[in-house]
């Protein structure tokens, strides 16, 4: 198996991830170019080269896991979010290219030119957040997490990212941000309802269920967020919700209930219906 040619071992793998993937030849080529501590340029430009025994033993494993349908991210303990590389592990999620929705919203609702306080609810690897510190340095942003583990993974990725203008707080939802009020409160929280099949199957059954289900209808963490929001918002703050595709009329309603103004529903680049916003009156 070690003389087998780049090119061939890439082929072989995307037939045999076909079964398990939307994405087979790309998942090939980024695990073989990990397993070669290559750029997938390199693949492309040498499909005639042999690789060592042991890298292709590492992706021999990682192709065998692939194949059970574990993520890549899970595999390589990595994952791409708004430019920055956050490590990720099964105590998180699996940050996706539809949250950057989030910072987008979050970014045309906060000051680039002077301070401002921002929260970011329910934090997994730190992904909202750290983009927005990214963006908005002269931010002080406060990231919230009631799993120790996800704190400790998103703590990692600040430090390796020299993003120092986030704290992180252990806590539910708005309990850790007791005293403080906030111009943007941001949060990617739990919306798959409990009975609906998808997150057993494929790749979320690998993903932390307390960060995937909330309730019989999947509202049960945004209508808590909603709740306790107001307590926590500047006058004429703003409180941003990711939620599912299928939840573009109902989280807007509850915003309203609640007393907000403005509440707006947002569509990622897909065209889904994919996060509401809510202005706090002033």
């Amino acid at each position: 198996m070690s003389a087998t040619p780049l090119g061939e071992l890439l082929v072989d793998a995307a037939r045999r991830l076909a079964a398990v993937s939307d994405t087979p030849h790309l998942d090939a080529e980024v695990l073989l170019a990990a397993a070669l501590a290559r750029s997938r340029s390199h693949l492309r430009a040498w499909p005639e080269r042999v690789a060592e025994p042991e890298q292709v033993a590492r992706f021999a494993a990682w192709l065998a896991r692939r194949l059970t349908g574990e993520p890549v991210a899970y595999l390589l303990g990595r994952r791409e979010f708004w430019s920055l590389e956050l490590a990720v592990t099964p105590d998180t999620l699996i940050p996706r290219p539809e949250t950057e929705l989030l910072v987008a919203l979050a970014l045309e609702r906060s000051p680039a030119d002077r301070p401002f306080a921002f929260a970011d609810l329910g934090t997994g690897s730190g992904a909202i957040a750290l983009a927005l510190a990214k963006e908005r340095p002269r931010a002080r942003i406060v990231a919230t997490d009631r799993s120790p583990a996800a704190l400790a993974v998103a703590r990692r990725n600040a430090m390796r990212l020299n993003l120092a203008n986030v704290e992180f707080r252990e806590g539910d939802w708005c309990d850790p941000l007791a005293g403080e009020r906030f111009a943007v409160i941001a949060s990617n929280p739990p919306y798959v309802a409990a009975g609906d099949p998808r997150w057993l199957a494929g790749e979320l059954r690998f993903e932390p269920p307390a960060a995937l289900v909330a309730g019989a209808d999947g509202l049960a963490a945004i209508r808590a967020i909603v709740a306790q929001a107001p307590d926590f918002l500047l006058p004429g703050g703003w409180l941003l919700l990711e939620h599912g595709y299928d939840q573009g009329e109902a989280v807007p309603e509850l915003l309203r209930e609640r007393g907000f103004v403005e509440a707006s529903d947002h569509r990622d680049a897909a065209g889904l219906s994919r996060a509401s916003c809510g202005c706090w009156p002033g």
